[in-house]
């Protein structure tokens, strides 16, 4: 399906109208997952023109993804990841979590950004960033879809990594979200240490209900995008 390339329009003006240097582009994967990190990439690009193809990377096949990923990392000005861990999104909830992870992130890169643009409409990191939401920021803003391509690589890989010794949950082939093969595998065999016990995936799975865990304090920011037993990923 052919689709707009990404343009430095929003930068541009943020550079205009905030006098800032440092732009940084944030975008996260893995929030819809039933197991596994939510992962958040800063990346700082700079206004060049960026390698051909560059987009949403959920637009991207894993193949062409991959070599853009490739491409990026040696084309973009700085970047980083910051990573929420299961057991830290159980805690904490997905709207805390996600903000943990992208300050990880934006604390993690060399030179620290005037302003964010953040991939969405809610703003889940706040102060002390100065933050510029931008809907599907991730197909028109190069500097968030750079951060897209980077944050999903990045992640597929530390899931195949993950998935050793846990085949049967296809990890590799589904990044720990939800897919027929990964509930199947629950079914059987209960969560592995990597799964977020406080999603409502375990309420369908009677005989390990016994494991949810349920935080004290409920994350009414959070949308638990894979919490049901859909398989959209």
């Amino acid at each position: 399906m052919p689709y707009e390339p990404p343009t430095h329009t929003v930068e541009r003006s943020l550079r205009a109208t905030t006098g800032a240097k440092v732009v940084a582009g944030l975008d996260e994967v893995g929030r819809g997952a039933w197991a596994g990190p939510v992962t958040v990439c800063a990346a700082v690009t700079g206004l060049r023109r960026p390698p051909e193809g560059l987009t949403d990377s959920k637009l991207l096949t894993p193949k062409r993804r991959t070599a853009l990923a490739g491409q990026l990392e040696s084309w973009v000005t700085a970047h980083a990841l910051g990573h929420s861990s299961p057991q830290e999104i159980d805690e904490l909830g997905m709207a805390a979590a996600l903000r943990l992870a992208a300050n990880r992130a934006l604390e993690a890169l060399p030179v620290r950004p005037e302003v964010v643009i953040l991939d969405g409409k809610h703003d889940y990191l706040g102060d002390p960033w100065r933050v510029r939401t931008v809907i599907k920021g991730d197909q028109s803003c190069v500097v968030v879809a750079a951060a897209s391509v980077l944050a999903k690589v990045r992640r597929d890989a530390m899931m195949a990594e993950l998935g050793a010794g846990y085949e049967d949950f296809g990890f590799c082939d589904n990044a720990g979200y939800p897919s027929p093969v990964h509930r199947a595998a629950l079914e059987a065999l209960g969560p592995t240490p990597h799964h977020r016990l406080s999603w409502s995936y375990l309420d369908a799975l009677p005989r390990w209900q016994h494991l949810k865990r349920v935080r004290s304090v409920p994350d009414t920011a959070s949308l638990e995008a894979g919490g049901q037993l859909g398989f959209e990923f």
